[in-house]
């Protein structure tokens, strides 16, 4: 069978973004900033794609990971509205740690 998929490039990309927040929040537990905020990052990196792959075993044939998640988040699934939700949590993340660097880099 041949299923359509996203380019390799964009796995790579999505994974390695992935691995870096997981380090960074890792990093930032242990430098005791964001503690909170970076174990719920901690907790949708490493639920997001469970629960993506294991909700896209059933798309239909020509549908790739995108195409098959939009479609499932106009139907209203709540695995879509987790992961959409996810992703926006780890962006705030992001913006956060980044807002905040002058602290984590001793010049406060």
């Amino acid at each position: 069978m041949n299923w359509e998929t996203l380019p390799g490039w964009f796995w790579v990309i999505y994974y390695s973004l992935l691995f870096l927040t997981f380090y960074m929040a890792i990093w930032s537990i242990t430098r005791k900033k964001l503690i909170r905020f970076s174990f719920i990052a901690i907790i949708f990196i490493l639920t997001i794609p469970l629960v993506t792959v294991v909700n896209s075993i059933g798309r239909p044939r020509g549908a790739n990971e995108f195409e098959f998640f939009i479609m499932e988040l106009q139907q209203g699934a709540w695995w879509t509205m987790f992961a959409l939700a996810g992703h926006l949590f780890l962006l705030v993340w992001w913006l956060v740690f980044f807002k905040k660097r002058k602290t984590y880099f001793g010049n406060e």
